[in-house]
């Protein structure tokens, strides 16, 4: 048992035998090989590993990017391998953010409008996509900054506009892929600490990928992968703590300044 939910508690994730093999024949390769793993609601999780070991496959497969090739992966005690392609893609919607190394924002799009897409694809309106996203560039401190481009951002505010692109649609789950990755370390920490105020203040269940011990050090568990399986599942005993009014603060302060 992973020291995620109670035995007697459904995990808001559960996975069970879960193995994905890639290519077929003798160019098959088993980047998982019959993982187990749950995670409780309102968890901070560091997934860690050495390149090849399978933490960016299991993200994928958890973020209903990619379907396993055996084994049960259960959300909130839904099968997700039995739902179709439409049903998945509604799950990721209502339920799960992304926020990855790259930042991934339209170049030639406001910040504003960077963090309305998801909000687009859901077929909100006008004004609804706006107040979301502003609300959500104020979640992560960058109030007036909503008309900027990406070019006239730093890499640290960038971050955080992807980081309200993946909340404005109040996500049950936070993915997040390597994203301090191109970051400097000042910026780095301050990103860590804007996930752990939001895993904190709001209650985003956080997943995150990373090969960084530092920054695994905000997380509340670490679970190491190695070879497809996981080789460690262990509470992080002191994890970097945000105290109250540190963590309300940075989620409504203005990142770096106008």
């Amino acid at each position: 048992m992973s020291p995620g939910a109670a035995p007697d508690e459904v995990p808001l994730i559960r996975l069970r035998g879960i193995t994905k093999t890639f290519g077929s024949g003798t160019a098959a390769f088993q980047a998982l090989k019959g993982v187990d793993l749950d995670i409780a609601a309102g968890e901070f999780v560091a997934v860690m590993g050495p390149s090849g070991s399978g933490k960016s496959t299991v993200m994928n497969l958890l973020g209903c990017l990619d379907v396993p090739s055996s084994g049960r992966y259960a959300f909130q005690g839904v099968e997700v391998q039995r739902l179709s392609r439409d049903q998945r893609a509604r799950l990721r919607r209502r339920h799960l953010g992304f926020v990855f190394q790259g930042f991934n924002l339209l170049a030639r799009t406001s910040a504003q409008e960077n963090v309305e897409l998801p909000l687009l694809y859901r077929g909100e309106g006008a004004a609804q996509r706006s107040a979301a996203a502003r609300d959500a560039l104020a979640q992560v401190g960058l109030s007036g900054w909503e008309r900027h481009t990406p070019a006239e951002l730093s890499g640290g505010q960038q971050q955080r506009v992807a980081i309200a692109r993946a909340i404005v649609t109040r996500p049950t789950v936070l993915l997040a892929d390597e994203p301090t990755g191109n970051l400097d370390s000042a910026r780095s920490h301050e990103i860590m600490a804007l996930l752990a105020a939001l895993n904190a203040q709001r209650g985003i269940t956080v997943l995150m990928v990373t090969h960084e011990p530092d920054m695994a050090a905000y997380a509340h568990r670490l679970v190491h992968f190695r070879d497809g399986r996981i080789e460690r599942d262990e509470r992080n005993p002191h994890p970097v703590a945000l105290g109250p009014r540190d963590a309300d603060a940075l989620l409504h302060s203005d990142a770096e300044g106008p």
